[in-house]
């Protein structure tokens, strides 16, 4: 075995080679992005875990581990999360990359 193969993801990465990544990884990054989404939105409007559960039909508990990216939520949860935001959720998921943002609906 070479030193190449040694060679971090990142150093990798940095050095425009191709990295693989694991399903998982990328699965765990786009929960992780969403619950930052989540908590950013809900912070933004001044809510609490538990006044955001009570606007979208959820439990205190099940908010904080969506937060904290250890959840995945179904398609109508996600459609109650956007409701209860007020805000549009914007989900982009690419290759090797994903992105979630909340956009407020106008006032």
């Amino acid at each position: 075995m070479n030193h190449s193969t040694w060679r971090t993801r990142r150093a990798r990465q940095l050095a425009d080679e191709a990295v693989e990544y694991d399903q998982e990884y990328a699965d765990a990054r786009l929960a992780g992005d969403l619950g930052q989404a989540v908590y950013d939105r809900r912070i933004e409007l001044g809510l609490s875990q538990t006044e955001l559960a009570d606007r979208a039909g959820m439990t205190q508990p099940q908010v904080s581990r969506m937060e904290g990216g250890d959840t995945v939520p179904t398609l109508p949860l996600l459609r109650r999360l956007a409701k209860a935001l007020d805000g549009t959720l914007n989900l982009a998921i690419d290759e090797s990359d994903s992105r979630v943002t909340f956009t407020p609906h106008a006032a």
